[in-house]
């Protein structure tokens, strides 16, 4: 297994952001996350992209961080908001999501940024079991589903 950085446009990146998308229409029902991102959110220094690949080159995992300070979504200077954090079905149990978020928190903490937030959703539960096994504590709902009642945000703060 190896991870690359890569464009949040390149093809294995708009593959998985697919399937990631349909998983969401899976769970809640609706047409998928309509947060919008952009290629220019995940280039460095403000941002990256990471997918895992197989021994065989087939993208596996995904996972971006982009940089998120003070606005009108509820994020403070210095934030770094996790996305797309998705493992293909076949791929899940295996440790990879662990490996991407360790990979986005260290990539965040070398860019300045001080602390990593995200936000997922009660149908997510593994998701919500990762984050909290990594030390990811509930905080102040930010950004496009702040309103909703299923959102939930979470934030660590990256120490130097």
């Amino acid at each position: 297994m190896h991870i690359r950085r890569v464009s949040f446009d390149h093809p294995d990146a708009v593959k998985l952001n697919d399937e990631v998308q349909a998983e969401y229409h899976r769970r809640y029902g609706d047409g998928g996350d309509a947060t919008t991102l952009a290629p220019e959110d995940f280039r460095p220094p403000n941002g990256v992209y990471l997918i895992a690949y197989d021994e065989n080159d087939v993208p596996v995992a995904t996972g971006g961080w982009r940089a998120q300070d003070t606005n009108d979504e509820g994020n403070l200077d210095g934030d770094a908001e996790i996305k797309r954090m998705f493992v293909v079905e076949t791929m899940r149990g295996r440790g990879l999501a662990r490996r991407i978020l360790s990979a986005l928190e260290e990539d965040a903490r070398e860019a300045g940024r001080r602390r990593m937030v995200l936000e997922t959703g009660t149908e997510q539960p593994e998701a919500i079991a990762l984050y909290t096994s990594c030390d990811y504590e509930p905080c102040a709902k930010f950004g496009y589903y702040r309103e909703y009642e299923a959102s939930r945000c979470f934030a660590k703060a990256l120490s130097s």
